[in-house]
């Protein structure tokens, strides 16, 4: 009687940690199996320049999603965002690639809009930025072919030396 409780509490053991187990995989394997609690989104950029599967999506600091793919239609890189079902993003947002520090991982930035229309599951965001090429910036600072703002040169000005 005693070992039949025992081979019982055994196998018990061992259906839960094989559900928890079960559990954690589909969890951290972002899969989701009675609906997902995302809708997506596209957007088009010029360039994603670093921009990688499953960087954050953020509007006001807040992390509002994750980007679900990257391709090539056109020239340009569309870009799959996927935006939690609670945020309604307005037709007139702005999508931007922006980095986290100096050099660190590239994120989507999403700067709300003040339309009364929002995008639907699958629908596009209009308006993107690209990001800021900081290789081709210092690139052209250190080989010195960075332009100056007109008049700020010392073209057609003339120092006489006094002090204003």
């Amino acid at each position: 009687m005693e070992r039949r409780g025992l081979e019982f509490g055994v196998g018990l053991f061992l259906l839960i940690g094989l559900a928890c187990l079960g559990y954690l995989s589909f969890k951290l394997g972002h899969l989701n199996l009675w609906g997902g609690s995302d809708y997506p989104v596209t957007a088009k950029f010029s360039t994603v320049a670093g921009l990688k599967d499953k960087a954050k999506v953020f509007m006001a600091g807040v992390a509002i999603g994750e980007v679900q793919s990257i391709g090539l239609k056109d020239g340009e890189a569309v870009v799959t965002l996927s935006i939690n079902k609670d945020v309604k993003l307005e037709d007139d947002v702005i999508a931007s690639i922006k980095t986290s520090g100096l050099i660190g991982d590239k994120y989507v930035s999403v700067t709300a809009g003040a339309s009364d229309q929002y995008i639907k599951p699958g629908g596009a965001i209009r308006d993107t930025q690209p990001p800021l090429d900081i290789e081709n910036l210092l690139g052209r600072f250190v080989f010195g072919s960075v332009e100056q703002p007109k008049g700020q040169g010392g073209e057609g000005k003339q120092d006489d030396g006094a002090l204003r």
